[in-house]
């Protein structure tokens, strides 16, 4: 029997959608403190906001007799999630000024004149003007300034927290902080306070979330992906470097 003309092609399975495309290539965005920063916030968030509200208006039933235990401990809930919240936004803070370039706070001000010219071109894709966003690397200039506001609700969060929790902190170190609740409006303005920031940032998540999905089906460079690999894929060739 004669042996075939051709021998059959030996196939090998594609492992991922990126690896399919001989025009992308991986570049390391996202360093393991921006990712850890950033999910110990969301989740932290997450716990807040759900002890927050109950501590203000409980709404988990409570055998008779044991309300006031039971609110104990979502209060202590709420304060261990309140120190990872606080120290995950000290620590991202502070790694904008001693990290890598791509967590730096050139990120979030859009300092260097690409970054000027694209926020921009970012806002026009933003509202449909523009049918594609511009290229960059790490956050978009838009979406940089964006986050400035949003480290500002963090610190607004936490500082009308200690201020709460300096009007129960009897012989705690925690007491320093009192001085903050004249300039809040005593406690009821701080817990006022406190309570619409968190509504803001529960808006933010949201927004955030949805953009993040909208940035990503358009730019098809893994964008949902990376704040958990660390990895986005750019064009060939392309700029490396979004602060010229």
């Amino acid at each position: 029997m004669a042996a075939p003309a051709h021998p059959p092609a030996i196939t090998t399975p594609v492992a991922d959608a990126h690896d399919a495309s001989p025009d992308l290539e991986p570049i390391y965005v996202w360093d393991l403190v921006v990712r850890l920063t950033h999910w110990t916030i969301v989740l932290s968030m997450l716990v807040l906001a759900f002890t927050g509200i109950d501590i203000a208006r409980p709404f988990l039933d409570a055998p008779s007799g044991t309300g006031h235990f039971q609110t104990g401990w979502v209060r202590i809930i709420h304060y261990y999630a309140a120190i990872a919240f606080s120290l995950a936004v000290g620590s991202r803070i502070l790694w904008m000024f001693l990290g890598p370039r791509r967590s730096g706070w050139r990120q979030f001000l859009p300092v260097s004149r690409r970054r000027q010219r694209e926020l921009i071109g970012t806002f026009k894709f933003y509202v449909m003007l523009r049918p594609r966003p511009p290229h960059t690397v790490g956050h978009n200039p838009l979406a940089g300034l964006t986050y400035i506001a949003v480290f500002g609700l963090y610190l607004l969060m936490i500082l009308t927290g200690f201020a709460l929790y300096s009007v129960s902190a009897y012989g705690s170190y925690m007491k320093m902080w009192s001085f903050l609740l004249p300039i809040f409006g005593g406690a009821q303005g701080a817990r006022w306070i406190h309570h619409v920031v968190m509504w803001l940032l529960l808006g933010f998540a949201v927004h955030h979330f949805f953009s993040a999905l909208l940035m990503a089906r358009v730019e098809k460079n893994g964008g949902m992906d990376s704040i958990f690999s660390g990895y986005k894929f750019v064009p060939k060739g392309s700029e490396r470097d979004d602060d010229r």
